[in-house]
C-alpha cells in the first residue's frame, strides 16, 4: 500500500528517551492544538520510552501475568490509557511514533490510516532484509508467529493520537510478563533478535522517517516543542521539562 495524498508538510518532533506520563501530556497538548487549529500541520512525534506497560481502553490487568509488587521491584509502571488495543510494553531501543493527524485532511479512514502505519514499519524492516507482514486479525507487523511492531491509536474529534511501536533493540524479557496485546501464547521479537546483532538506532530512525514521507507522500519538517504555538489550548502554562531536551 502506498497512500498518495498530497498535503502540507508534517512537523517532526524528536524527543530523547522520555517517561510515559510526560509524553502523554505532550500528546494531549498537541492533540488539543490540532483540534482547535492552533497548529495547522499534522505532527509526527518520535521517541523512546523508559520501561512501562500500557493498557488500552476497555481492558484491565487480566493480561498482566506477574504481580504489581514484582513490577515495582523492576521499576516498571503500569498505565491505563485511551488508545485501542490491550497491554503492551515500551522501553529503550523501541522506536515510538505518535502521529497527531486530522484524518479527514489526509482523506483517510481509520482503517486506511492503521494500514499505512503498518506499511511504514514493514518498509523500515525491509531495509534490513526483514520480511515483515500484516495479520488482518491482529494489527501490527509480524514475522511468522512473532510480533515485531504494534499499533494502537485513538481518535478524538477527527484527530489521531497514540500510534505504533517498532521493536529494534528492545529488551524482550518484559513481554514474557504479559499476554502481549491480550493474546496468550504470542511471542514478541525485535530486529536485533532476528538479525542477531544490535542496530544503529539513528539509522533506523532515518529509515522510518523516509518511509513515513513516502507512504503518506508528505515532507517532514524538523521542529522542537518550543517552536510550536500552544496559545488557546488547555494547560498552556505547562512548561516542558524533559531531561536532555531540546
Amino acid at each position: 500500500m502506498n497512500q498518495k495524498i498530497k498535503t502540507d508538510p508534517w512537523f517532526c518532533i524528536e524527543l530523547p528517551v522520555t517517561a510515559y506520563h510526560e509524553t502523554l501530556a505532550i500528546q494531549h497538548r498537541l492533540l488539543n492544538a490540532r483540534i482547535n487549529r492552533v497548529i495547522d500541520n499534522e505532527i509526527a512525534l518520535l521517541l523512546e520510552h523508559f520501561p512501562v506497560f500500557t493498557i488500552g481502553r476497555r481492558h484491565g490487568m487480566e493480561n498482566l501475568t506477574v504481580s504489581t509488587d514484582f513490577l515495582k521491584k523492576e521499576n516498571i509502571s503500569v498505565v491505563q490509557i485511551e488508545r485501542g488495543g490491550d497491554i503492551t510494553f515500551h522501553g529503550p531501543g523501541q522506536i515510538i511514533c505518535y502521529p497527531i493527524v486530522r484524518l479527514r485532511s489526509m482523506d483517510l479512514t481509520v482503517v486506511d490510516f492503521v494500514t499505512a502505519l503498518e506499511e511504514v514499519m514493514i518498509q523500515t524492516a525491509a531495509d534490513w532484509g526483514i520480511g515483515a507482514v500484516r495479520n488482518q486479525m491482529n494489527r501490527g507487523i509480524w514475522i511468522g508467529d512473532c510480533k515485531l511492531g504494534s499499533i494502537g491509536i485513538a481518535v478524538r474529534r477527527g484527530v489521531s493520537f497514540h500510534g505504533f511501536a517498532l521493536n529494534v533493540n528492545t529488551a524482550l524479557k518484559p513481554f514474557d510478563w504479559i499476554n502481549p496485546c491480550g493474546l496468550a501464547g504470542i511471542k514478541m521479537t525485535s530486529m536485533k533478535q532476528i538479525l542477531s546483532k544490535s542496530l544503529d538506532l539513528n539509522r533506523v530512525y532515518k529509515s522510518l522517517k523516509r518511509h513515513l514521507q513516502q507512504v503518506f507522500d508528505i515532507e517532514l519538517i524538523k521542529k522542537t516543542l518550543l517552536d510550536l504555538p500552544f496559545s488557546g489550548t488547555e494547560n498552556n502554562d505547562t512548561q516542558f521539562n524533559i531531561k536532555g531536551y531540546p
